[in-house]
């Protein structure tokens, strides 16, 4: 009998990625998104269920799951893939933009897996696997609310790991860098678009805006994909494993980050990220006049 996954965040990205991969290898899935229109060629496939769901609408996911047990008998793996960056400067960012941003990266995350959690136990078994970033591994400037929401889903994934292990439900995490083609950036540009910055930042703003303009242009351009493979091998791959990292791009702050001194790890990020003081004289200086 072919397992089923469900999929959250599949109108682009890595949801609409993964689920072909899962597709292609044999799977059930349930392909959710805020709006099926946005289904396309997922619709084709008498094995994907494209249904509507909107992980910050609570009343969506209950029906979400419950179409997906009706139709394939079982829901084997949850993927919450579901998410946006809100990129700004903190001081601007309305507490509204905040709420917005944990209401999708992280308490929909949860309304997702808390809905799933009864027939996972009924089913003594089960996968869930969380979509988290670089970012929920090392503060980025310029994306402090983004860092907070993943930060939060990797503490909450960890926690669950430990939870759940008992029960025979595997918890796993996806760290990816920069993956270009995604779709994600497109909204965290609009967010970004009407967030006030003060003229004080602007230096700043204009530099780090170039690190990662320098950034993207070294992504992995197979980066999508990659991702998707990572989340089929988490779902598949038997083990306990918690974290899997599909691109080479962050690994030097990864490995920086979690096995090297406080102090190494700081050097590395400062000379990534900081802005230096003649920066700032010169940059002041042209704002000033």
């Amino acid at each position: 009998m072919a397992k089923t996954v469900l999929i959250t965040g599949c109108s682009s990205g890595f949801g609409r990625a993964s689920a072909h991969v899962f597709g292609e290898c044999g799977w059930n899935v349930v392909a959710t998104m805020r709006d099926t229109a946005d289904a396309g060629d997922l619709a084709d496939n008498d094995a994907i269920l494209v249904t509507r769901l909107d992980v910050a609408d609570r009343s969506s996911v209950d029906p979400a799951i419950a179409a997906g047990i009706d139709r394939f008998g079982v829901v084997d793996a949850v993927v919450n893939n579901a998410g946006y960056g809100l990129f700004s400067i903190f001081e601007g960012t309305t507490r509204e933009a905040i709420q917005r941003q944990f209401d999708v990266n992280l308490f929909g995350m949860m309304n997702v897996t808390r809905a799933i959690l009864p027939h996972f136990r009924s089913i003594g078994a089960g996968t869930i696997i969380n979509v988290s970033s670089g970012a929920g591994v090392f503060g980025a400037p310029m994306a402090s609310i983004y860092s907070a929401s993943k930060f939060a889903v990797e503490g909450f994934s960890e926690a669950l790991w430990y939870e759940l292990a008992a029960l025979g439900i595997k918890v796993k995490l996806i760290e990816p860098g920069g993956a270009p083609g995604t779709g994600f950036m497109v909204r965290s540009g609009a967010e970004h678009s009407v967030v006030p910055i003060d003229a004080d930042y602007l230096p700043f703003v204009e530099h780090i805006s170039n690190v990662y303009g320098s950034m993207a242009g070294g992504a992995d351009p197979d980066a999508v994909q990659k991702v998707a493979a990572s989340i089929f091998e988490a779902a598949t791959d038997g083990t306990d494993r918690l974290r899997y990292i599909p691109t080479a791009d962050v690994h030097p702050i990864f490995n920086a980050r979690r096995h090297t001194s406080e102090e190494q790890y700081q050097t590395l990020v400062r000379g990534l990220f900081a802005i230096s003081k003649n920066q700032r004289n010169d940059n002041n200086s042209g704002v000033l006049s």
